[in-house]
C-alpha cells in the first residue's frame, strides 16, 4: 500500500470514528472501516477492564459464535492479545494455531493462520487491542503494521474521548439530579432557608423564608440581611461571621431576632454555615425556625413561675417572722415561767423534777422552731448576703447531721441582686439536703468561684451517686423533683445548671450565672 493510500485510509477512519462519542458506535465504525481499508477477512476489538485486568471482546467481524466463545475473558499477558495488552507493542502471528486459547478444532474450523495484533492506545496507555487476521498464510508488510498501529492509536483516542464524554455526561446527570433534589429539599423544607454572599446580599431563599420575613422572592433577592437586623442582632451576626471565618467552635443553633416586613419582631433558632468554593469563602447559608410563639410562651411561663416563687418566698418569710417574733417569743416566756416555778421553795422534789423536764421539752421545741424559722428564711441571707448564708448553712448541717462539709471561695467576692442570691442559696440548700437524705456521703464540698464574666456555685459529694437521665428536662419524669426544681430556679436568673453523677462516684451540682 502506497504512502498516499495509507494516509487516505488513516484520514478516512479518523473522520468516521470522530462522528460519534458512544464507545460501541466508535468500535463498530472502526472495525468496519479497518476491514474495508485493509481488505482483511477477520477483525476483533478487545477493551481492557482495568479493575479485573481482563480483555473484554466488544466487537468482531468474520468469525463464528463458537470462535467468539473461546475468546471471552482474556487475562492480560494471556494469549496473543493479552501479550500485546501487556507489552503495548504490535505482534505478528504467522501461525495462529500456537495461540493456547484456541483449540485445534476452532483453528481448523475458522481456517485462521496469519494475524496482526496492535494495541489501542490513548496517551501511551493501553486501553485495548485490535486484531486482524487472514484465513490462510500471509505476510504483513511493515507499511501495514504502521497503518494498523496508527489506526490503533486513533481508535484508542476515540475510545478515551468517548469514555471522558460518558463520564462527564454521567457527572452532569448526577449533578442535575442532585441539584433537583437539593432544590426540592430547599423548597419543601419546613424551616426557612436563605443564602447570602459575603456582603450580605441575598442570593436565594425558600418559600418558608418568604413567609417568615413577609417579603416575596423577587423582593428578597434585592435585599441585604442588614435590612432585617438591627442593634444587638446585627452585632451577633458579625460575631458569628467572624467565628465561622476563623473556624472557631460555636454553639448552634443560636437565638437571633429578625425584623419582619410589618415591623414586628421574630425570634429564630438559627443555624449558620460558611459556603466555600475551592477552599475560598463565598457566602453563608442560614436555616431558621420561627420560635416566636414558643419563646413568648416560655417567657410567660417563666414570669408566672417567678411570680409563684416570689409569692412562696414571701410566704416563707412571713411564716419565719411569725415563728421568730410570736411563737418563739412565747416559748421563751413559757420556758422562763417554768424556770421560775422550779425555783419556788414550796414545791416538792418530784414537782421540781417534772417542771424541769417540761422546761427542757419547751427548750427543745424552741430550738426546733428557731431552726425551722431559719430554714424557711435565714435572716443572715437578708442581712449579710449569700456567702455568710452559705457558711451558716454548712455549719448548721455539720452540727446537726455530722457530715463533713468544706467551703471554698475563689476570686474576688461580690454581691448579687437579692433574688439571685436567694435562688443560689435555695439551690445549695436543696443540694446539701439531698446529700444528707439520699447520697450516704461522708463528705461534701461547696465552692463559689467568682470570674470576670460568670460565677459558678458547685456542690459536690462523695456519695453513692445515681444514673442521670439523658436530658436535664427529663429530671421530673425520672422522679428527681428536687433537681428539676433547681433547673426551674436557675432559668429564672438566666443561669445554667449542670449535673454530673454516676453510681458509686458521687454527685456534682454546678450552677453558672452571668456576672
Amino acid at each position: 500500500m502506497s504512502r498516499e493510500k495509507r494516509l487516505a485510509a488513516i484520514n478516512t477512519i479518523s473522520a468516521v470514528i470522530g462522528q460519534s462519542l458512544e464507545i460501541q458506535d466508535v468500535l463498530d465504525i472502526a472495525i468496519d472501516k479497518v476491514t474495508e481499508v485493509t481488505g482483511l477477512e477477520v477483525a476483533l476489538v478487545f477493551l481492557l477492564n482495568e479493575e479485573s485486568q481482563e480483555l473484554e471482546l466488544k466487537t468482531w467481524r468474520g468469525v463464528s459464535e463458537d470462535f467468539i466463545e473461546g475468546k471471552k475473558g482474556l487475562k492480560v499477558g494471556e494469549g496473543f492479545n493479552g501479550r500485546v495488552a501487556q507489552t503495548g507493542e504490535p505482534l505478528l502471528v504467522e501461525d495462529a494455531s500456537r495461540d493456547l486459547r484456541l483449540t485445534r478444532e476452532a483453528v481448523k474450523q475458522e481456517g485462521i493462520q496469519s494475524a496482526l495484533i496492535v494495541p489501542l492506545k490513548a496517551k501511551d496507555k493501553v486501553v485495548g487491542t485490535l486484531s486482524v487476521a487472514m484465513r490462510g498464510s500471509r505476510q504483513f508488510l511493515n507499511e501495514e503494521v504502521e497503518l494498523l498501529t496508527t489506526i490503533g492509536r486513533q481508535v484508542g483516542m476515540a475510545i478515551e474521548n468517548a469514555r471522558l464524554y460518558k463520564s462527564e455526561r454521567l457527572a452532569a446527570q448526577r449533578a442535575l439530579a442532585s441539584e433537583r433534589k437539593h432544590r426540592e429539599l430547599f423548597e419543601n423544607a419546613s424551616d426557612a432557608i436563605w443564602i447570602h454572599d459575603l456582603d450580605g446580599n441575598i442570593i436565594t431563599a425558600n418559600k418558608v423564608a418568604e413567609k417568615l420575613t413577609g417579603y416575596n422572592s423577587e423582593e428578597l433577592l434585592k435585599m441585604n440581611v442588614k435590612d432585617f437586623l438591627a442593634g444587638e442582632s446585627l452585632n451577633l451576626a458579625g460575631e458569628i461571621r467572624h467565628k465561622l471565618f476563623l473556624g472557631e467552635a460555636m454553639e448552634q443553633p443560636y437565638e437571633q431576632r429578625l425584623i419582619r416586613r410589618d415591623g414586628t419582631e421574630a425570634i429564630l433558632k438559627l443555624t449558620t454555615s460558611l459556603i466555600t468554593e475551592e477552599g475560598k469563602p463565598k457566602g453563608f447559608q442560614h436555616i431558621a425556625r420561627d420560635v416566636t410563639t414558643e419563646k413568648k410562651m416560655q417567657d410567660n411561663l417563666r414570669f408566672y413561675l417567678g411570680q409563684i416563687v416570689r409569692v412562696q418566698e414571701e410566704e416563707r418569710k412571713r411564716i419565719a417572722r411569725e415563728l421568730h417574733d410570736d411563737t418563739a417569743q412565747e416559748l421563751v416566756a413559757l420556758s422562763r415561767q417554768l424556770d421560775s416555778l422550779t425555783s419556788a421553795g414550796h414545791l416538792s422534789a418530784k414537782d421540781i423534777s417534772s417542771l424541769e423536764e417540761l422546761r427542757q421539752q419547751v427548750d427543745r421545741v424552741l430550738d426546733g422552731v428557731r431552726r425551722f424559722s431559719q430554714d424557711l428564711r435565714p435572716s443572715v441571707l437578708d442581712d449579710l448576703g449569700l456567702l455568710p448564708a452559705l457558711e451558716w448553712l454548712t455549719s448548721d448541717l455539720i452540727q446537726h447531721f455530722g457530715i463533713e462539709i468544706a467551703m471554698g471561695i475563689l476570686g474576688s467576692s461580690r454581691r448579687f441582686p437579692p433574688e439571685t442570691e436567694l435562688i443560689l442559696f435555695r439551690i445549695a440548700q436543696e443540694a446539701l439536703r439531698n446529700v444528707w437524705k439520699h447520697s450516704e456521703a461522708s463528705r461534701a464540698w461547696v465552692t463559689v468561684e467568682f470570674g470576670d464574666d460568670k460565677t459558678v456555685l458547685t456542690i459536690t459529694d462523695n456519695g453513692k451517686g445515681f444514673e442521670l437521665p439523658e436530658r436535664v428536662e427529663d429530671l421530673a419524669s425520672a422522679g428527681k423533683l428536687g433537681l428539676a426544681g433547681m433547673q426551674e430556679r436557675v432559668q429564672l436568673i438566666g443561669g445554667k445548671l449542670t449535673l454530673q453523677s454516676e453510681p458509686g462516684k458521687g454527685t456534682t451540682v454546678a450552677v453558672e450565672i452571668p456576672s
